[in-house]
């Protein structure tokens, strides 16, 4: 079984950015880019610290009329948001599920070089 974790990875342009997993494996919160890993690392502490205050959540609707959330951290700024949702009810689920998992998750640096 796996174990709720957030994923660092590197995107473009050498910046840095993670992914919340829950339980089954989907990704449930993803982050703004970072130009550092340790920023990007600082973002997760902020989504631990703020995951679980329901006031932290923006509940949306896309335009496409599917739903989505973002996470604010006490600043207002936004340290993740969530994948497209059919349904409020699905949205309202995967905010349940950050608030579960955040704050319990561990860390894989998925940017780490393993050497042989």
């Amino acid at each position: 079984m796996n174990n709720p974790k957030f994923q660092i990875k590197e995107g473009s342009n050498n910046q840095f950015y993670f992914n919340l997993k829950a339980l089954n494996g989907q990704v449930i919160l993803t982050s703004e880019m970072y130009v550092t890993k340790q920023g990007c690392k600082g973002g997760i502490e902020s989504v631990k610290n703020n995951a679980p205050s329901d006031e932290q959540y923006d509940r949306k609707e896309a335009k496409n009329g599917q739903f989505y959330f973002n996470l604010k951290a006490t600043n207002g700024e936004i340290i993740g948001k969530s994948e497209m949702y059919t349904t409020k009810s699905a949205r309202d689920n995967g905010i349940e599920s950050v608030k579960t998992n955040a704050p319990k998750a561990g860390i894989e640096d998925t940017t780490v070089q393993v050497a042989n």
